[in-house]
């Protein structure tokens, strides 16, 4: 795993543990959002190891039984944390599709540059936990940013939490376009506003 991904773990996880979980309204208060941005940021980091797992042990980059079979657990649990399980479906498969692409992307570089020769941190016993223990994460992010779903400017505040999420951290600019599609699901208006 590179340094950078490393480093941004890290710093989300300092960041996460410095935000307070408190529940949020549609009253001007991003706090909710901004830790459901970070959250977003540490799963999209763990794109890189688990590419970096599947292309050195040949295997494809998507497994749609497992997929699905995380998306079935995550509208149960959803639907037991108070969360619209159509909502959490929806947000998850962002996450899983934006996933996929940030895969396909570093593969296409693979192939055409150095691919790593490093060994890659295990699938099964490294980086499955981490995505399981920030799918739980999430879970308990939908349900304090839902309040804020219907407001009208849902979409400006995912973009201005997005933008102070990226002051906060040493943020990798070229996941830009995978962080607003990961989030394209939050508000039900969709998509992520610009910022003025």
């Amino acid at each position: 795993m590179s340094l950078f991904i490393r480093t941004s773990a890290r710093c989300a996880a300092a960041m996460l543990f410095a935000l307070p979980f408190t529940s949020a309204h549609a009253d001007g208060d991003d706090t909710a959002l901004t830790n459901l941005v970070a959250l977003v940021s540490q799963r999209l980091a763990l794109a890189e190891p688990v590419a970096h797992w599947k292309w050195q042990h040949h295997k494809p980059i998507t497994d749609t039984p497992r997929e699905d079979a995380l998306l079935a657990d995550v509208q149960k649990r959803a639907a037991a944390a108070g969360v619209d399980p159509a909502f959490a479906r929806t947000f998850f498969r962002d996450q899983i599709d934006t996933s996929t692409q940030v895969q396909k992307s570093l593969f296409d570089t693979w192939r055409t540059s150095q691919a790593p020769s490093d060994p890659a941190p295990d699938l099964a016993t490294a980086t499955r936990p981490q995505l399981d223990q920030l799918t739980a994460r999430l879970i308990g992010a939908l349900a304090r940013v839902q309040p804020m779903r219907q407001a009208p400017d849902c979409p400006a505040r995912v973009a201005r939490s997005v933008a102070s999420w990226k002051e906060l951290t040493r943020y990798d600019s070229t996941r830009a376009n995978a962080m607003t599609q990961a989030l394209g699901h939050v508000c039900e208006s969709g998509g992520v506003g610009g910022v003025a």
